[in-house]
């Protein structure tokens, strides 16, 4: 039994599989640590679809994302491709058309505060899986500045990964983790009022509209009958003035 286990441990598709399980594990508790329970418990599983998990095992190298070697091979990813347009905590998901230039550019949406967050929780999670032992807390701030802030981004969704990220290199993950999750509490309350907000918006709205339909009906009527008693006022009139003559 023990040789079975130790052939399956040294199949790529079992190695690939331990290590989406041991990143999803890890940005959970990361999630968990700000509050995102139910990003938490969802993140990532795109990557057990046949699609991801296919060409994942096959290009598994241990020491980086296999997205980046099917790349190599084939010039894109198809894996990446599905991932990214299913999984909102990614910059690509909100990449769009300008609509400033309307050139056919492509630039960075503003990202929800909680995908931002999320974002930042796989980042630390990815740089510790595959940096291993030579993981420290400037180790997700260096990838970020060598690689994905170079690309589209809004400036929003950079200056907050920014902050976190070199919170993070300069004060470590327990006040990190303890002020993101602050911040994702003051966002829900944030949320909360815009949406009541608009819900009261919406009925005073609704509430004065109907007011101004049946002040308008109530106008309407009025001239309607002034109209008509007119008209009857006009046609005695007129029949009296034909008499007269």
């Amino acid at each position: 039994m023990s040789v079975v286990l130790d052939k399956l441990k040294e199949q790529k598709w079992y190695k690939h599989l331990c290590t989406i399980n041991e990143h999803k594990l890890e940005v959970g508790k990361n999630c968990f640590k700000c509050g995102l329970y139910k990003q938490g418990i969802l993140h990532d599983l795109s990557k057990y679809s046949p699609t991801e998990f296919l060409v994942g095992a096959k290009y598994y190298q241990g020491t980086r994302s296999p997205n980046d070697a099917e790349r190599e091979d084939k010039g894109y990813t198809s894996s990446w491709l599905h991932h990214k347009g299913r999984n909102k905590h990614h910059l690509e998901y909100w990449l769009d058309y300008d609509l400033v230039k309307r050139d056919g550019s492509m630039v960075g949406m503003k990202m929800p505060d909680n995908y931002i967050v999320e974002m930042f929780c796989d980042r630390v999670a990815a740089s510790k899986i595959y940096h291993k032992g030579d993981y420290t807390d400037r180790t997700a701030l260096d990838y970020f500045l060598n690689g994905k802030s170079k690309g589209a981004m809004h400036p929003y969704v950079r200056k907050k990964i920014n902050l976190l990220l070199n919170m993070l290199a300069k004060e470590g993950e327990e006040k990190t983790f303890r002020y993101a999750k602050r911040y994702m509490k003051e966002y829900r309350k944030y949320l909360k009022r815009q949406e009541y907000k608009k819900n009261l918006k919406k009925k005073l709205e609704d509430k004065y509209n109907d007011k101004a339909l049946k002040s308008l009906d109530k106008r309407y009527g009025r001239r309607i009958k002034r109209d008509k008693t007119g008209s009857r006022v006009s046609a005695f009139l007129e029949h009296s003035f034909s008499r007269i003559r």
